[in-house]
């Protein structure tokens, strides 16, 4: 994505976290800047208020985001995009377009800072609103929803119109990258969708998260579709040899084919409504190479 760079607060209490922040969203595409919480500062919402025309997203502790820690930032009016990182425990910790990213899959963050924009530009979009509903649903009253609409606007102003959702950034697509980020990356995305295994049936809400750090990242590295295949049946086959040495029956793993059934359905509704309004279908499909192995629609990024 060609344009200005994301301002991105970053709200976390210990140096190596904010470091390892630092290092995954490096490059020109975001500016990270710490807003001192490692150090004398507390107040979470007094950092924030002093940078609110200047943030464009935060990535933020769980730990900080205490019920009247978040409570003081919507009666504040400071909603902003977020990526909450911490335990994927299924349950809304600031705003429901936040995404969540535990602190082992960091290597994902940029991808879910442009999932998590994407998200607030199109919920905020006061013309999708369904029978006049509210923008993003929290509590907080009209100062909530007045704050969240200009940064809505202003985030439409600075990345256009279409925001970061239509307009990939092909550098970071998972084929364009080094052998060792691609190292990195896709051991990330194993590790998440070992949880969304691990919880698929246990926790349906935590398994939701993670599914959707997954295919976040998936859609926004355009990642073939036979890795995320490739990525799921390692993971079954180690499962499978785990239980068998330990003597358990291991039957019922077919039954996480539903698993990869609904990453593969909530990523081709991603690149469906990746599509501008304005594009036919078609016209997309017939660009496409015969017989190509990843769900993509590349040409809509340029």
């Amino acid at each position: 994505m060609t344009g200005p760079a994301l301002t991105i607060a970053l709200l976390l209490r210990t140096s190596p976290l904010i470091e390892t922040c630092r290092q995954w969203l490096s490059g020109n595409r975001y500016t990270p800047v710490d807003l001192g919480l490692s150090g004398d500062a507390t107040d979470l919402r007094q950092v924030l208020e002093g940078q609110r025309e200047a943030v464009d997203a935060v990535v933020i502790e769980q730990s900080l985001l205490t019920a009247e820690v978040r409570q003081s930032l919507l009666e504040a009016g400071l909603l902003f995009p977020a990526v909450v990182v911490g335990e994927v425990m299924g349950h809304v910790d600031y705003h429901p377009e936040e995404v969540h990213l535990p602190v082992d899959q960091l290597e994902q963050l940029g991808y879910n800072v442009d999932a998590a924009i994407s998200r607030f530009l199109r919920h905020g979009q006061r013309e999708d609103r369904p029978m006049g509903g509210t923008a993003v649903d929290v509590e907080g009253g009209a100062a909530v929803e007045a704050s969240a609409w200009r940064l809505t606007s202003r985030l439409q102003e600075r990345l256009g119109y279409l925001g970061v959702f239509y307009k990939r950034d092909p550098s970071r697509f998972l084929a364009h990258l080094a052998p060792d980020e691609q190292a990195e990356l896709l051991k990330s995305l194993q590790r998440t969708y070992r949880d969304l295994l691990l919880s698929y049936f246990r926790d349906p809400a935590a398994a939701n998260q993670a599914l959707e750090s997954f295919v976040n990242t998936a859609f926004f590295a355009d990642l073939p579709i036979t890795r995320a295949v490739e990525i799921h049946m390692n993971l079954i086959d180690d499962f499978w040899k785990q239980l068998r040495l330990e003597g358990h029956k291991n039957d019922f793993l077919q039954d996480y084919r539903l698993a990869l059934l609904d990453v593969m359905a909530h990523l081709c509704e991603m690149y469906r409504r990746s599509i501008p309004p304005d594009v036919s279908l078609s016209s997309s499909v017939a660009s496409q190479p015969a017989g190509s192995p990843s769900v993509t629609n590349q040409e809509m990024s340029s």
